[in-house]
């Protein structure tokens, strides 16, 4: 009997009934070993040594990996075929030698591309070693991240106080984000016109034509740039006659875009979809790992992880044989299509993605998945089937019309297109995010050369230059791409942790700094010019490449580097921080002094008027205050509005009105946590911060009477005649009664709840808690059996928030993840982890507090 070790238990469960009874199969739930998170954990000195350390879970897995390899004939070796796959299987090998579990027995690496039978029996009878170069780029990828992350975040926490950290790859993609905002922030509009004409055939059809030249000048966008100008232009052409000078039709084709990879599948989720990159990965890795589909668990898709565009010459004719019998024999070309990719090295995987099987249509398999994977496998299957298709025929016409009133003249242009034969079309067209209306795509009616045209209408709109769009998840993901930062599996892993350290938001999708992130760039790019250069962090993805070829020794470009980088952070260590925040205030000018309405200076603190603004750094991040402190005590949050100022006069308040009751000043203010409202005066005053979706601009007299007339009493419960109130809370909005809380959906809810709903809200609440208590809590999500049987692992919602659930043990979902976009994979390894701390349904927070205990008795033996 051989071992065989993949990551996932879902993995393991299908491919055990592929292999029988000759194997068993077991799942490291992932990487097994990581660098601990301390100093020290890659040594340069000692030619980039690594210390490894293997958690909790893992160790109980590793454990049970080497009892079983112990008492078997072989281990086969079979993660993922992508590097992190690689080092995985490096990784347990490693381990499994520190345990002196493996002896004489032999050792195979084995990959495939896809779950299905077929795939796996023929990796098993193509056996290989373990890829030493693409382990070693690995290590020096592990290595680089560990020795920026721990060198450069101290700095960060030491000169920026509020900052969290800094990553190799994060930074330079959070600059891309901040320096589009600037740009946004630079960009001046332009006012311009344009002048169309509808116009009738002799047929009486109409269409429409835009205006190109005027007496004998070609017009550019922005040359017509005054009313009166297009009004001008427009009334010659109101009593102008009209001529079709020349009409030209031309046939173009239009070839398909090649089947998915990592990041092109990304974007098309994302533009179709709205999906996130993590989503995405998400489901694409169910759709991989193995869906069951009528009693037969199998993967429907590739691997996801690739920048490989081409596909497999079986998969190739499978696909073309789908197109024959789903679209027709007119819609297959003579020759199978074939692509190269574009990446700069194609080294993450091998095959674009595709499904493994084309005879499974999206039609077919929907009664099998949930919406989201019925979604993604369609657009995956479509894409697949369209690169093979026949190109689509275009025919674009192009009518060139002359309008003549007395000696003035003008040209105009109709442009159109109609598709005579639809090709690839009829599976898939793509869907960019940021296209504009294409008018060449409008269809022409049948207009003759040198036929007279009828003026119908002439129509002069005023328009304004836009500024360049904030980058979305997937056009920020083609951005990277494009400049050779970052690689497939790296892409989701980067834009969650920009969102997690709060550097960035997002808004309808779209990615915007916070103070926080162009604060954390400004820094990097006055300090550490260098290290946030495009070309340079793609020229050291271009050398770990390298590396996974064979080309490079890995810890020479770990040499290289550090030599460089240590002598920048031993640099900037030395500089105080008020030349930090001096580089700051010009670097980020406009985030921190922005243009007052009045025009006065915005620099000049506003209440005292003659103290100076500068960024000061507090104990929670950096904020705005006066140079005259502690005499003048303004503050203003980073990126706050200076409007306000300077509408404020010299108090920097807004005067609101007076407390119809106490007679008292209400003013709205700014702080250095953001903007509140506040009664009175002195250290008596009553004050609140504005929750949150509330603005400064949206805020007067009532709403903030109702802002600080807060809690507000409901009434009496009915049963304990005790009074409930509504209020808001650092968890947001809520109603109390006898000390228990009850949440509410919305900031609205807490001044119009009424007494009848409120009461509803606080029993359900209580029923939820004694469901919980009970151990009855209604289940959320059914992620399916356990691998290893007894029952259905499902999510739940607690008193304590939502948990997985499995027969007796219940592991607590981290901090802010949604209940809903929990995968089985994951609830694996939290149930394991629990199991690991001592298993039981004890309280998650009594567990987590024994083992910080434990983590800190082992620190304070460590020291001493």
């Amino acid at each position: 009997m051989d071992v065989v070790v993949v990551e996932s238990p879902a993995k393991a469960k299908t491919i055990n009934k592929y292999l029988g009874k000759n194997y068993k199969v077991l799942a490291s739930f992932g990487h097994v070993r990581d660098l601990p998170a301390k100093d020290g954990s890659v040594r340069p000195d000692e030619d980039f040594a690594m210390s490894w350390q293997v958690d909790g879970p893992s160790s109980k897995r590793l454990t049970d990996i080497a009892k079983a390899v112990k008492e078997a004939d072989g281990l086969i070796l079979a993660t993922d075929p992508d590097r992190e796959g690689e080092a995985i299987s490096w990784h347990v090998l490693e381990v499994l030698r520190q345990k002196r579990a493996l002896k004489d027995k032999k050792v195979s690496r084995v990959v495939f591309n896809a779950i299905t039978k077929k795939s796996v029996l023929d990796a098993m009878a193509n056996p290989r070693d373990l890829d030493e170069p693409l382990v070693d780029a690995y290590l020096a990828r592990r290595a680089l991240d560990y020795l920026v992350g721990f060198t450069l975040s101290p700095v960060l926490w030491r000169k920026l106080p509020g900052a969290r950290s800094a990553g190799r790859v994060q930074s330079v993609a959070l600059r891309l984000v901040c320096d589009r905002e600037s740009e946004i922030e630079r960009f001046i509009r332009e006012e311009y016109w344009q002048i169309a004409a509808t116009l009738g055939t002799p047929r009486s059809d109409s269409f429409e034509a835009r205006l190109t030249a005027f007496e004998g000048k070609k017009l550019q966008k922005l040359d017509i740039s005054s009313k009166e100008q297009a009004d001008g232009i427009k009334s010659m052409l109101e009593g102008a006659t009209f001529n079709a000078v020349s009409v030209e039709a031309k046939p173009t084709k239009r070839n398909p875009a090649p089947p998915f990879t990592t990041s092109t599948l990304q974007q098309a989720a994302s533009s179709r979809m709205g999906f996130s990159a993590t989503r995405t990965m998400q489901v694409a890795q169910r759709l991989y790992e193995g869906i069951d589909i009528g009693g037969e668990t199998t993967g429907l898709i590739t691997y996801m992880r690739t920048d490989g565009v081409q596909m497999a010459p079986e998969a190739i004719t499978a696909a073309r044989s789908a197109i024959a019998e789903v679209f027709g024999e007119k819609y297959l070309p003579e020759k199978p299509r074939y692509y190269s990719t574009k990446a700069k090295n194609a080294q993450e995987a091998h095959e674009a993605i595709r499904p493994t099987d084309f005879s499974r249509t999206p039609d077919q398999l929907r009664k099998f998945l949930d919406a989201d994977q019925a979604r993604l496998y369609e657009i995956i299957w479509k894409r697949a089937i369209a690169s093979q298709m026949q190109p689509a025929e275009i025919e674009r016409t192009t009518v060139e019309i002359e309008a003549r009133k007395g000696t003035s003249t003008a040209a105009l242009r109709a442009v159109g297109s109609v598709i005579r034969f639809d090709g690839f079309i009829a599976a898939y067209t793509e869907q960019r995010e940021e296209e504009a209306e294409d008018e060449d795509s409008k269809r022409l009616p049948e207009i003759r050369s040198g036929e007279e045209l009828k003026r119908e209408e002439i129509v002069a709109t005023q328009h304004s230059t836009e500024p360049p769009p904030r980058y979305s998840e997937a056009s920020l993901i083609k951005k990277l791409e494009e400049l050779g930062i970052g690689r497939p599996s790296t892409y989701a892993a980067t834009l969650k942790t920009l969102e997690d350290r709060e550097y960035v938001s997002v808004d309808k999708r779209r990615l915007t700094p916070e103070a926080k992130g162009r604060l954390v760039t400004a820094f990097l790019e006055s300090f550490f010019e260098k290290y946030v250069e495009y070309d340079f962090t793609a020229a050291l993805e271009e050398k770990l490449d390298q590396i996974s070829d064979g080309k490079l020794a890995w810890r020479d470009v770990l040499r290289d580097f550090w030599n460089d980088f240590s002598g920048a952070v031993a640099d900037i260590k030395e500089l105080r921080v008020t030349d930090v925040l001096d580089a700051l205030n010009e670097e980020l000018a406009p985030l921190v002094f922005p243009a007052r309405e009045d025009g006065s200076n915005p620099r000049i603190c506003p209440k005292c008027g003659s103290g100076n603004l500068s960024l000061k750094l507090g104990k929670f991040g950096a904020f705005v205050g006066c140079s005259n402190y502690p005499e003048c005590n303004y503050t203003r949050q980073l990126g706050g509005e200076a409007n306000g100022d300077a509408a404020a006069g010299e108090s920097g308040d807004k005067a609101l009105g007076k407390d119809p009751y106490t007679g008292e000043e209400i003013s709205l203010r700014t702080g250095r946590f953001g903007p509140y409202v506040q009664r009175g005066d002195g250290k008596e005053a009553k004050r609140a911060s504005l929750p949150k979706g509330w603005t400064v601009e949206s805020i007067d007299h009532e709403k903030a009477i109702a802002l600080l007339s807060l809690p507000r009493d409901v009434g009496k419960h009915p049963e304990s005649g005790k009074m409930i109130s509504a209020g808001i809370g650092r968890y947001g909005p809520f109603v109390l009664h006898d000390g228990a809380y009850a949440n509410l959906e919305t900031t609205e809810d807490v001044f119009t709840i009424g007494l009848n709903r409120a009461v509803s809200v606080i029993a359900e609440k209580q029923s939820k808690g004694k469901a919980g208590r009970n151990g009855a809590a209604a289940a959320l999500k059914d992620l399916g059996e356990h691998p290893a049987g007894g029952g259905n692992i499902t999510v739940r919602d607690g008193r304590y928030g939502p948990y997985v659930n499995f027969a007796k043990v219940n592991a607590t979902l981290p901090k802010g993840k949604d209940p809903a976009s929990v995968t089985l994979e994951e609830a694996l390894a939290l149930i394991a982890e629990r199991e690991a701390k001592g298993g039981g349904k004890k309280p998650a927070r009594r567990a987590a507090s024994t083992t910080k205990k434990t983590a800190a008795s082992k620190s304070k033996k460590a020291k001493e």
